[in-house]
Protein backbone atom coordinates (compact mmCIF):
# COMPACT_ATOMS: atom_id res chain seq x y z
CA UNK A 1 0.00 0.00 0.00
CA UNK A 2 1.07 3.19 -1.12
CA UNK A 3 2.57 5.29 2.26
CA UNK A 4 0.33 8.04 3.69
CA UNK A 5 1.85 11.92 2.35
CA UNK A 6 2.95 14.52 4.56
CA UNK A 7 2.02 18.15 3.79
CA UNK A 8 3.84 18.87 0.85
CA UNK A 9 6.99 21.23 1.38
CA UNK A 10 6.66 21.61 -2.94
CA UNK A 11 6.51 24.76 -4.50
CA UNK A 12 3.04 24.15 -5.41
CA UNK A 13 1.55 24.54 -2.30
CA UNK A 14 2.62 27.75 -1.37
CA UNK A 15 0.23 29.48 -3.31
CA UNK A 16 -2.07 28.37 -0.54
CA UNK A 17 -5.49 28.88 -1.72
CA UNK A 18 -5.17 30.85 -4.60
CA UNK A 19 -3.76 27.72 -5.89
CA UNK A 20 -7.00 25.54 -4.77
CA UNK A 21 -9.31 27.41 -5.75
CA UNK A 22 -7.90 26.68 -9.33
CA UNK A 23 -8.59 22.63 -9.17
CA UNK A 24 -11.32 20.97 -10.90
CA UNK A 25 -13.84 20.56 -8.21
CA UNK A 26 -13.87 23.92 -7.13
CA UNK A 27 -14.11 25.26 -10.17
CA UNK A 28 -17.26 23.39 -10.62
CA UNK A 29 -18.70 24.11 -7.27
CA UNK A 30 -18.02 27.92 -7.89
CA UNK A 31 -20.01 28.27 -11.10
CA UNK A 32 -23.25 26.61 -9.07
CA UNK A 33 -26.33 27.89 -11.21
CA UNK A 34 -24.07 29.55 -13.55
CA UNK A 35 -23.46 28.53 -17.03
CA UNK A 36 -19.61 28.40 -17.07
CA UNK A 37 -17.44 26.57 -20.06
CA UNK A 38 -14.80 25.97 -17.75
CA UNK A 39 -16.64 24.25 -14.87
CA UNK A 40 -17.86 21.94 -17.64
CA UNK A 41 -14.89 21.40 -19.18
CA UNK A 42 -13.16 20.02 -15.39
CA UNK A 43 -16.25 18.11 -14.34
CA UNK A 44 -16.04 15.99 -17.60
CA UNK A 45 -12.16 15.46 -17.32
CA UNK A 46 -13.12 14.39 -13.38
CA UNK A 47 -16.03 12.14 -14.63
CA UNK A 48 -13.57 10.46 -17.50
CA UNK A 49 -11.28 9.75 -14.91
CA UNK A 50 -13.45 8.09 -12.38
CA UNK A 51 -16.01 6.46 -14.39
CA UNK A 52 -14.74 2.96 -13.91
CA UNK A 53 -15.93 2.98 -9.84
CA UNK A 54 -19.31 3.50 -10.66
CA UNK A 55 -19.50 0.50 -13.82
CA UNK A 56 -18.14 -1.36 -10.92
CA UNK A 57 -20.96 -0.04 -8.64
CA UNK A 58 -23.66 -0.72 -11.19
CA UNK A 59 -22.11 -4.01 -11.96
CA UNK A 60 -22.21 -5.40 -8.07
CA UNK A 61 -25.80 -4.19 -8.13
CA UNK A 62 -26.51 -7.19 -10.14
CA UNK A 63 -26.58 -6.10 -13.50
CA UNK A 64 -25.70 -7.29 -16.19
CA UNK A 65 -22.14 -6.78 -18.31
CA UNK A 66 -24.53 -4.69 -21.10
CA UNK A 67 -27.10 -3.14 -19.12
CA UNK A 68 -23.98 -1.66 -16.64
CA UNK A 69 -22.48 -0.33 -19.55
CA UNK A 70 -25.47 1.14 -20.98
CA UNK A 71 -26.74 2.38 -17.59
CA UNK A 72 -22.93 4.01 -16.81
CA UNK A 73 -22.73 5.56 -20.55
CA UNK A 74 -26.35 6.80 -20.37
CA UNK A 75 -25.56 8.16 -16.43
CA UNK A 76 -22.79 10.32 -17.70
CA UNK A 77 -24.84 11.87 -20.80
CA UNK A 78 -27.38 12.61 -18.68
CA UNK A 79 -24.79 13.86 -15.56
CA UNK A 80 -22.85 16.30 -17.94
CA UNK A 81 -26.34 17.48 -20.05
CA UNK A 82 -28.32 17.98 -16.80
CA UNK A 83 -27.21 20.57 -13.76
CA UNK A 84 -27.16 17.88 -11.55
CA UNK A 85 -25.14 20.49 -8.66
CA UNK A 86 -29.12 21.89 -8.01
CA UNK A 87 -30.65 18.02 -7.58
CA UNK A 88 -28.08 15.75 -5.63
CA UNK A 89 -26.44 16.54 -2.20
CA UNK A 90 -22.43 18.34 -2.70
CA UNK A 91 -22.20 15.93 0.73
CA UNK A 92 -19.86 17.74 2.37
CA UNK A 93 -17.80 19.02 -1.22
CA UNK A 94 -15.96 15.88 -1.71
CA UNK A 95 -16.57 14.93 -5.90
CA UNK A 96 -16.72 11.16 -4.79
CA UNK A 97 -19.59 11.27 -2.86
CA UNK A 98 -21.37 13.46 -4.90
CA UNK A 99 -20.78 11.22 -8.04
CA UNK A 100 -22.11 8.18 -5.90
CA UNK A 101 -25.02 10.06 -5.02
CA UNK A 102 -25.85 11.32 -8.41
CA UNK A 103 -25.81 7.47 -9.73
CA UNK A 104 -27.96 6.37 -6.77
CA UNK A 105 -30.25 9.26 -8.18
CA UNK A 106 -30.19 8.48 -11.37
CA UNK A 107 -30.90 4.84 -10.95
CA UNK A 108 -33.60 4.98 -8.64
CA UNK A 109 -35.54 7.49 -10.39
CA UNK A 110 -34.28 7.62 -14.15
CA UNK A 111 -34.37 3.41 -15.02
CA UNK A 112 -37.61 2.95 -16.39
CA UNK A 113 -36.97 5.83 -18.66
CA UNK A 114 -32.66 4.55 -19.26
CA UNK A 115 -33.80 0.73 -20.10
CA UNK A 116 -35.87 2.21 -22.96
CA UNK A 117 -33.12 3.19 -24.54
CA UNK A 118 -32.66 1.12 -27.71
CA UNK A 119 -28.47 -0.77 -27.12
CA UNK A 120 -26.21 0.82 -29.09
CA UNK A 121 -28.54 4.19 -29.44
CA UNK A 122 -27.26 6.42 -26.52
CA UNK A 123 -24.29 8.83 -26.29
CA UNK A 124 -21.39 6.90 -25.68
CA UNK A 125 -18.83 9.26 -23.04
CA UNK A 126 -16.45 6.36 -22.47
CA UNK A 127 -14.38 5.00 -25.77
CA UNK A 128 -14.10 1.15 -23.89
CA UNK A 129 -14.40 -1.78 -25.46
CA UNK A 130 -16.53 -4.16 -23.64
CA UNK A 131 -14.62 -6.99 -23.72
CA UNK A 132 -11.84 -5.71 -21.56
CA UNK A 133 -14.03 -3.61 -18.65
CA UNK A 134 -16.19 -6.56 -18.14
CA UNK A 135 -12.97 -8.54 -17.39
CA UNK A 136 -11.59 -5.77 -15.38
CA UNK A 137 -14.81 -6.34 -13.22
CA UNK A 138 -14.46 -10.23 -13.31
CA UNK A 139 -10.71 -10.54 -11.45
CA UNK A 140 -11.94 -7.57 -8.91
CA UNK A 141 -10.35 -9.96 -5.73
CA UNK A 142 -12.69 -8.73 -3.54
CA UNK A 143 -16.20 -10.36 -4.33
CA UNK A 144 -17.65 -10.09 -1.00
CA UNK A 145 -17.14 -6.62 -1.10
CA UNK A 146 -20.85 -4.74 -1.19
CA UNK A 147 -21.25 -2.02 -4.44
CA UNK A 148 -20.58 1.13 -1.80
CA UNK A 149 -17.25 -0.60 -0.66
CA UNK A 150 -16.27 -1.46 -4.06
CA UNK A 151 -17.00 2.00 -5.31
CA UNK A 152 -14.83 3.04 -2.99
CA UNK A 153 -11.67 0.78 -3.30
CA UNK A 154 -12.38 1.23 -7.53
CA UNK A 155 -11.80 4.90 -6.28
CA UNK A 156 -9.14 4.36 -4.58
CA UNK A 157 -7.16 2.33 -7.02
CA UNK A 158 -7.74 4.40 -10.06
CA UNK A 159 -6.58 7.30 -8.06
CA UNK A 160 -3.68 6.12 -6.84
CA UNK A 161 -3.18 4.81 -10.51
CA UNK A 162 -3.01 8.04 -11.81
CA UNK A 163 -0.30 9.20 -9.57
CA UNK A 164 1.37 6.70 -10.31
CA UNK A 165 1.55 7.17 -13.91
CA UNK A 166 2.50 10.90 -13.62
CA UNK A 167 5.32 10.25 -11.32
CA UNK A 168 6.73 7.82 -14.22
CA UNK A 169 5.52 10.32 -16.37
CA UNK A 170 7.91 13.08 -15.08
CA UNK A 171 10.61 10.11 -14.61
CA UNK A 172 10.22 9.61 -18.12
CA UNK A 173 11.14 13.03 -19.43
CA UNK A 174 13.66 13.63 -16.90
CA UNK A 175 15.50 10.51 -18.30
CA UNK A 176 14.96 8.67 -15.25
CA UNK A 177 12.17 6.00 -16.55
CA UNK A 178 14.51 3.05 -15.49
CA UNK A 179 14.94 4.26 -12.03
CA UNK A 180 11.44 4.47 -11.49
CA UNK A 181 10.28 1.22 -12.87
CA UNK A 182 13.26 -0.68 -10.42
CA UNK A 183 12.66 1.61 -7.81
CA UNK A 184 8.35 2.00 -7.58
CA UNK A 185 8.04 -0.85 -5.47
CA UNK A 186 9.54 1.02 -2.60
CA UNK A 187 6.95 3.38 -2.61
CA UNK A 188 4.68 0.35 -1.02
CA UNK A 189 6.51 0.33 2.32
CA UNK A 190 9.37 -0.24 3.09
CA UNK A 191 12.52 -2.81 2.07
CA UNK A 192 15.38 -4.34 3.23
CA UNK A 193 19.16 -3.32 3.39
CA UNK A 194 19.30 -6.19 0.86
CA UNK A 195 16.79 -5.73 -1.35
CA UNK A 196 18.07 -2.28 -1.91
CA UNK A 197 21.46 -3.62 -2.27
CA UNK A 198 19.98 -5.59 -5.25
CA UNK A 199 18.20 -2.46 -6.38
CA UNK A 200 21.59 -0.38 -6.22
CA UNK A 201 23.57 -3.62 -8.49
CA UNK A 202 20.89 -3.84 -11.14
CA UNK A 203 21.11 0.24 -11.34
CA UNK A 204 24.99 0.27 -11.29
CA UNK A 205 24.62 2.91 -8.17
CA UNK A 206 25.47 2.69 -4.57
CA UNK A 207 23.20 1.39 -1.87
CA UNK A 208 22.90 4.96 -0.26
CA UNK A 209 22.22 6.47 -3.45
CA UNK A 210 19.41 4.11 -3.68
CA UNK A 211 18.11 5.37 -0.74
CA UNK A 212 18.62 8.84 -1.85
CA UNK A 213 16.34 8.21 -4.80
CA UNK A 214 13.80 6.15 -2.66
CA UNK A 215 13.18 9.25 -0.40
CA UNK A 216 12.50 11.43 -3.19
CA UNK A 217 10.31 9.75 -5.16
CA UNK A 218 8.60 9.05 -1.91
CA UNK A 219 8.42 12.74 -1.22
CA UNK A 220 7.32 13.15 -4.84
CA UNK A 221 4.72 10.85 -4.81
CA UNK A 222 3.28 12.66 -1.77
CA UNK A 223 3.27 16.00 -3.86
CA UNK A 224 1.37 14.42 -6.52
CA UNK A 225 -1.14 12.43 -4.09
CA UNK A 226 -2.49 15.42 -2.44
CA UNK A 227 -2.46 17.43 -5.70
CA UNK A 228 -4.93 14.80 -7.08
CA UNK A 229 -6.89 14.63 -4.04
CA UNK A 230 -7.20 18.26 -4.50
CA UNK A 231 -8.94 17.91 -7.33
CA UNK A 232 -12.07 16.25 -5.77
CA UNK A 233 -12.28 17.97 -2.64
CA UNK A 234 -13.63 21.17 -1.64
CA UNK A 235 -11.58 22.50 0.89
CA UNK A 236 -7.55 22.10 1.39
CA UNK A 237 -8.42 21.17 4.70
CA UNK A 238 -10.21 18.13 3.53
CA UNK A 239 -7.14 16.58 1.63
CA UNK A 240 -5.84 14.43 5.00
CA UNK A 241 -9.64 12.75 5.35
CA UNK A 242 -9.64 12.03 2.40
CA UNK A 243 -6.55 10.27 1.90
CA UNK A 244 -7.08 8.53 5.61
CA UNK A 245 -10.31 7.39 3.82
CA UNK A 246 -9.36 6.19 0.85
CA UNK A 247 -6.44 4.29 2.64
CA UNK A 248 -8.93 2.63 4.91
CA UNK A 249 -11.26 1.49 1.48
CA UNK A 250 -7.78 -0.12 0.20
CA UNK A 251 -7.45 -2.57 3.30
CA UNK A 252 -11.49 -3.91 3.05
Amino acid sequence: MPPSANHSQGSEWTAGRAWFATTHWTVVLAAGRCDSTRAAQALEELCRTYWYPLYAYVRRQGRSPHDAQDLTQEFFARFLAKNYLTEVSRDKGRFRSFLLAALKHFLANEWDKAKTVKRGGSISFIPWDEAEVENRYQVEPTPELGADQLYERQWALTLIDRVFGRLGEECITAGKGELFEKLRIYLSGEKSAASYAVAAEQLQMTAGAVQVAVHRLRRRYGELLRAEIAQTVERPEDIDGEIRHLFAALRV
